[in-house]
């Protein structure tokens, strides 16, 4: 049994956390063993995400008046709940891609930024590109304007010269 301060403080660590958090994704994880519990953790935390099982009285007293209120009253049987901060993408994507190596695990709902997601849209979530990805394919493209323009007045200057090499060898050959 937990004491009343541990329960508080549980309580504070994931007012905290959904405080801060873009994304917060509950998931099933049961049936999974100590150890997979464990690498799942360090995947994630690669990706910038906190998982954290807690029980389902304390998650809703947690979640009362935070971006992710919308889903508090959903937490039912045993679960466990990952919070992104950053990139929502990429923590809907490690779940969904750990979620298809593991049939034991699963993800349920989300919030993200207070909108209540189903499955489905977490599936669909996870298939976006990346924040990384998303900049890189702007730059690229703010980068390709400027060369294509360059390209264009380079071909307009080498046709004028065509144009004046022509004339020349004309007026010579006369």
């Amino acid at each position: 049994m937990q004491t009343r301060e541990e329960k508080a403080e549980i309580i504070e660590k994931i007012k905290d956390r959904a405080g801060r958090a873009s994304i917060a994704v509950v998931t099933d994880f049961k049936g999974l063993t100590v150890e997979e519990v464990t690498g799942l953790r360090v995947k994630l935390r690669e990706a910038g995400v906190d998982f954290q099982v807690v029980k389902n009285t304390l998650a809703r007293i947690a979640l009362t008046g935070s971006p992710h209120d919308s889903i508090k009253e959903r937490f039912k049987e045993q679960c466990a709940v990952a919070f992104g901060y950053d990139d929502p993408v990429a923590c809907a994507k490690a779940l969904v891609d750990y979620a298809k190596t593991n049939k034991k695990f699963s993800v349920r709902f989300a919030s993200l930024q207070g909108q209540v997601i189903d499955e489905a849209g977490l599936k669909a979530l996870s298939m976006l590109p990346s924040k990384p990805q998303l900049l890189a394919q702007v730059l690229g493209t703010m980068n390709a304007v400027p060369t294509n323009f360059v390209s264009v007045l380079a071909n307009v200057m080498r046709g004028v010269l065509n144009v004046l090499t022509a004339l020349k060898d004309k007026k010579e050959a006369a």
